[in-house]
């Protein structure tokens, strides 16, 4: 068996049952391990640490798939692990259409996302959408498609291995179809009594931001009469929630055109009426600026950026730039007014997001109180041991 033995002292993090094992902790490596080979990780004394995925490219050189010694990695390891997390959904997520069925290192099978697409109305697809993100579930791709199909009794699954994070794993970009037929250009899902067109086969991440699901309802819950601004809007998931609650008006934001055309097709889809839905491409940091030149102001404004800082080298930049639409954002709301606010980005963790968002408040010059912190649903579970899961978090602000 081809054997990665660390540093010593380097065991630590694994004893905790961290996921990752970096480069600089590998003392040497016993074998030849191919590109998302299964390795046993020792300790530097020789005690048994792990089985991982071997990554000869990444800084991650190895991802941990199981700490139990007795436990092989092999087909019927990854229908125990897929058969685990749909369980765990189906006792905890439940009015939706869109669903987070695997969640990477959450649910053992680092790398790996999937997310479900069930069709609304005649001629309704039902569609799984995966990314394989790293060496070890790319080595396994057949026996993971085949234990999906096989737990979900969907014939459909659609690859969207398409991230710059393959790259670093010495992956090339893929996109296509693994299982079934090909998707529709756009499939039409639900999620809290809305209906919601996502292109699986072009759009971000697998076509629709699964993850905020219960930030949309939360928007839906408190709209009902604001005027709301839903800044990088998508295809408009926020502002079909605040319609859907009964929004007086919804201007939505972003760069765009193609996901605008989208936003505006799902208020067709729902019978909104168009006329409180103004649809803006447009560059959200000089449309802020240009809104409150104009005198403009909101009850409710949805601040849900792209990822400003892919990794922790990006950090002081992206700081800048969260501080900056913060800012601007407190600024045009009114007094009593509600803020969502939100960062992607991994290398942002919650504390100091929110110390950012503490600055741009006082920097306004608005005073601003805390409802409430926001994050991913119930179908991204984050590990104890694992905090760099928790890479979607936010903030529920008022104006006082």
């Amino acid at each position: 068996m081809n054997t990665l033995i660390l540093k010593p002292g380097k065991e630590k993090s694994l004893l905790r049952r961290h996921p990752w094992i970096y480069t600089t902790a590998v003392a040497k490596i016993e074998g030849k391990p191919a590109s998302g080979a299964t390795v046993v990780v020792r300790a530097a004394d020789g005690r048994f640490l792990a089985r991982a995925a071997f990554s000869p490219v990444s800084a991650i050189r190895a991802r941990v798939w199981t700490f139990d010694e007795q436990e092989p990695v092999d087909h019927a390891f990854f229908k125990r692990r897929v058969t685990t997390a749909l369980e765990y959904r189906r006792q905890m997520i439940h009015n939706t259409g869109a669903t987070r069925l695997l969640f990477g290192e959450a649910d053992g099978l680092p790398g790996l996302i999937v997310d479900r697409y069930q069709g609304e109305g005649a001629g309704a697809t039902d569609q799984l959408v995966c990314q394989f993100m790293a060496a070890g579930v790319e080595a396994w791709k057949d026996a993971i498609v085949g234990a999906l199909v096989g737990a979900t009794g969907c014939p459909n699954v659609f690859e969207r291995s398409d991230a710059a994070v393959r790259e670093r794993e010495g992956l090339p970009s893929l996109t296509g179809v693994l299982a079934g037929e090909a998707p529709p250009e756009t499939l039409v899902t639900h999620e809290s009594g809305v209906k919601y067109y996502v292109d699986v086969r072009r759009g971000h991440k697998t076509g629709f931001y699964v993850d905020q699901r219960d930030n949309r309802l939360l928007v839906q819950q408190q709209a009902a009469g604001r005027d709301v601004l839903n800044c990088f809007c998508y295809t408009g998931g926020f502002s079909l929630a605040a319609l859907a609650g009964g929004a007086a008006s919804v201007m939505s934001i972003d760069s765009s055109g193609d996901a605008l055309a989208i936003g505006a097709r799902n208020v067709e889809l729902n019978g909104f009426d168009p006329a409180r839905a103004e649809w803006r491409d447009a560059d959200v940091f000089k449309t802020l600026r240009a809104l409150r030149e104009e005198g403009r102001s909101f009850d409710m404004i949805v601040l849900d950026p792209p990822k400003f800082a892919p990794s922790a080298h990006h950090v002081d930049r992206a700081a800048r730039a969260y501080k900056d639409i913060n800012m601007a954002g407190l600024k045009l709301l009114r007094p009593g007014g509600q803020l969502l606010t939100y960062s992607c980005s991994g290398a942002i963790d919650a504390d100091l997001f929110q110390k950012i968002i503490a600055g741009a408040a006082s920097d306004a010059g608005v005073e601003a109180r805390i409802l409430r912190r926001l994050s991913a649903g119930l179908d991204h579970p984050m590990l104890t041991s694992f905090p760099e899961g928790e890479y979607l978090k936010g903030l529920w602000l008022q104006r006082t």
